[in-house]
């Protein structure tokens, strides 16, 4: 696991070479880890509950586990909420876009705390989550901030600030339960439902019309695998593979959603999902297609991201179309209500 210090440093160099493309640091808007689908999973699976059980929404800190210390954190939610999307969509954002990407956010913290509660997870140490990215949602301090910001930091920190200031006491619900606000980089022009991409399907995130995604940057991207190098990754992510002499019926295409994400695919003698092709391979996204150049795999993806809930370049593009922070939560997470709650202890 890398150190989330370390993390903040790399992508400070990054961001003055790429300073539109998003930070990646949750699994929503990357690869999904085991606990985010297990989470779906128990969502679609759990009854409904009271209605009142979510009647307001405590501003009591959020508890972090800090995995380099072992320390658990108490965070007021307003700097959580900041920090949150700090770490998740560029401030160089629409004011609109940031102000759903905090609502997302801050629906996410509240479910997540919610859950623990009931729930509570061992290796939390009694925390609502921890700052491991890799499974829950990114988070930077205002000195994180800083680090990664540079000399911009004050006025991308005061844009964050005002629009998380605007929206802070709302939260997305769904039965009068704060929801999963799954979201994702870009889409291949229609996002995904959580069934196809996590195995269990929930009421609200189903697929929606993104087409602004296609016109995102680097939203078709290729990679290039020469015959040894795409060997060893198989074989790395598949023991026992067996792969045959002929490249080029190593990874065939089965079955595709209506989204475009590979749903099904033969990888040598194995039947695998396009969600584990793209975790194997490193791949954008799990909307793929491959062809074969004499000893080399070539893959072409279109969008960036599990492409489940809201798009952060689509939510970008409605809101320079135009579209408030609450048209683009209500396209991405179909069906839900955006509610204002009062923040108690």
């Amino acid at each position: 696991m890398k150190q989330y210090f370390s993390t903040v440093l790399i992508l400070s160099a990054a961001a003055a070479v790429l300073p539109a493309i998003p930070v990646y640091f949750s699994g929503k808007a990357d690869i999904p880890s085991e606990e985010e689908k297990t989470a779906v999973t128990k969502a679609a699976e759990a009854p409904d509950e009271p209605e009142n059980s979510v009647s307001t929404v405590s501003d009591t800190p959020y508890k972090v586990l800090d995995m380099a210390s072992g320390e658990v954190l108490e965070v007021p939610v307003r700097e959580y909420v900041i920090g949150a999307v700090c770490a998740e969509m560029p401030a160089s954002f629409s004011d609109e876009a940031l102000k759903a990407q905090a609502v997302a956010a801050h629906t996410y913290a509240e479910r997540q705390r919610i859950r623990e509660k009931a729930s509570p997870t061992s290796e939390l140490k009694g925390a609502d989550f921890s700052n491991d990215t890799s499974k829950y949602q990114g988070y930077f301090t205002e000195e994180q901030a800083k680090q990664y910001f540079g000399e911009n930091f004050g006025a991308n920190y005061k844009k964050i600030s005002d629009a998380a200031d605007e929206v802070l006491d709302y939260i997305i619900m769904y039965n009068d339960e704060p929801i999963i606000s799954a979201f994702h980089s870009m889409s291949s022009g229609k996002t995904e439902s959580a069934e196809n991409a996590w195995g269990a399907s929930v009421d609200y995130l189903v697929p929606v019309d993104s087409s602004y995604d296609r016109s995102a940057p680097k939203y078709m991207d290729e990679i290039r695998y020469k015959r040894e190098v795409l060997e060893n990754k198989l074989e790395t992510a598949f023991p026992d593979i067996k792969l045959g002499d002929d490249i080029s019926s190593w990874i065939k295409v089965g079955d595709v959603s209506d989204s475009g994400t590979v749903l099904t695919a033969s990888a040598g003698d194995r039947t695998v999902s396009g969600s584990e092709l793209r975790s194997a391979l490193t791949l954008r996204s799990a909307c793929f297609d491959v062809r074969f150049e004499g000893e080399e795999a070539v893959f072409t993806t279109r969008g960036f991201g599990h492409g489940v809930g809201m798009s952060q370049y689509g939510a970008d593009a409605m809101a320079k179309d135009g579209k408030n922070w609450r048209e683009i939560l209500e396209h991405y997470y179909s069906g839900c209500d955006i509610k204002r709650c009062d923040l108690k202890q």
